[in-house]
């Protein structure tokens, strides 16, 4: 059976001495969660209950691929645990269950940032006695759901951050910052270059993409902090300039999200993009696009010494440890994760597979609203952020010190420099330090 159920307050099974469970009857009032009276014994094997984003083309999706599975599989039902769909709020309400020691839910939809810190917390399985196909995946989705060596969760579908051009106004997207900085001189648009610079997540994507850029990184391979290396103040110095010397990049974006900066493009305000795969199909509705067929995705440029990095987001699914079903679980997972399914959820829902080989085949090409090989060459340019159980912190700190420099409150060298120091002081602090 498919259903949806109350967050927080669910009437949870009781074994007997049979080891048969107790379940009772329910009643539903706006808020509460009410248990009536008893209905006896239940023979029928505990549901599997799947959490993760459960609203419009989304849910649609879910519905339909969880039918099937219970269909192919009538020895195990699913129940999906509705959860927010804000990412923040989302984790929130995972830390709340997990951190309680909930066997319930089984499944869970993760962002591809949480998987360190819910590894690290012991609430995920590793996934190695399942034996599931890494390699069938992208690499980078792979590596960024490893912790301290083990894979504890699979990419569900990917997202990538992509720089959005205008093919009528070029004949080919920039390879090189300098060549981005020429054409949108040329272009003559209002906006230049538009990408998110509020002080939140989105910032920090931008950022790791131009960092990667000019070569440099956040933590290195051995996890420590080098991000105030003579790189990474290269990338914000651009970046900074782009907005003030250039005139490249209005000083809007520094209070912009996602959406403002899509408007931007769709209006025909601006020559570049930078944003995430879900523009796509909004900016090919010729009712409310005015650059619809007139666009195209390209990875992002690369300065001298460094290469093309697209800012690797995403869900992943991964599965409680202390669930009461992990095999059932995980048959749940590795359904979800055939290329039947992924094919389906990019068709309908307009999510990236996370399987390389499905940007071969034909099917794609109908359902990402670019040329499947476009997509292809972004995702493979993929970088994780920091792949640590602080991550969230970590975040915070580099939003204040990326902000300042950029709002020109700080030079970029002294803002980095700051920010490497806090960082090292949070690693040891929470014992992460090597």
């Amino acid at each position: 059976m498919i259903g949806h159920g109350v967050h927080e307050h669910k009437a949870r099974s009781s074994p007997n001495r049979s080891g048969r469970a107790v379940r009772g009857c329910a009643a539903v009032l706006p808020g509460v969660w009410l248990v009536v009276a008893a209905c006896g014994t239940d023979t029928s094997p505990k549901p599997v209950t799947f959490a993760g984003s459960a609203v419009g083309r989304e849910a649609d999706v879910i519905r339909r691929q969880l039918e099937r599975f219970e269909a192919a599989r009538p020895d195990i039902s699913v129940e999906v645990r509705a959860t927010p769909d804000a990412a923040d709020t989302r984790r929130q309400l995972y830390v709340q269950w997990l951190n309680a020691r909930a066997a319930d839910p089984d499944v869970l939809q993760l962002d591809v940032i949480w998987t360190a810190e819910f590894a690290a917390a012991g609430w995920i399985l590793d996934l190695a006695p399942f034996a599931p196909p890494a390699r069938d995946f992208f690499a980078a989705a792979i590596a960024a759901n490893r912790w301290d060596g083990r894979l504890y969760a699979l990419p569900w579908f990917v997202d990538v951050g992509m720089l959005y051009w205008r093919s009528d106004l070029a004949d080919r997207p920039p390879a090189t910052f300098d060549e981005l900085l020429a054409q949108t001189a040329r272009a003559g648009l209002p906006l230049g270059f538009v990408w998110q610079g509020a002080r939140y997540e989105g910032l920090v994507t931008v950022f790791l993409e131009h960092l990667g850029g000019f070569g440099g990184r956040i933590l290195d391979e051995a996890g420590l902090v080098v991000i105030d290396s003579d790189e990474a103040v290269r990338a914000l110095t651009f970046m900074r300039d782009a907005i003030y010397e250039h005139g490249a990049v209005p000083a809007d974006v520094l209070a912009w999200q996602e959406e403002q900066t899509r408007f931007a493009f769709q209006n025909g305000q601006a020559a570049f993009m930078r944003n995430w795969p879900y523009a796509v199909a909004l900016l090919q509705d010729p009712s409310a696009s005015r650059v619809a067929g007139r666009f195209g995705v390209a990875p992002m440029p690369a300065g001298p010494g460094g290469a093309s990095t697209a800012a690797l987001g995403g869900s992943q699914l991964a599965i409680n440890a202390r669930s009461d079903r992990p095999e059932a679980a995980y048959a749940l997972v590795e359904f979800l994760l055939e290329p039947a399914q992924m094919l389906e959820r990019a068709e309908l829902a307009g999510q990236y597979p996370s399987r390389p080989a499905l940007y071969d085949g034909d099917r794609l090409a109908g359902a990402l609203g670019v040329p499947p090989a476009d997509a292809r060459r972004v995702i493979e340019r993929a970088t994780a952020r920091p792949v640590t159980p602080v991550y969230s912190e970590l975040s915070a700190i580099l939003q204040v010190h990326l902000h300042r420099a950029l709002t020109r409150q700080a030079e970029p060298r002294a803002a980095l420099e700051t920010a490497a120091a806090d960082l090292r002081a949070l690693l040891r602090r929470t014992g992460l330090e090597n």
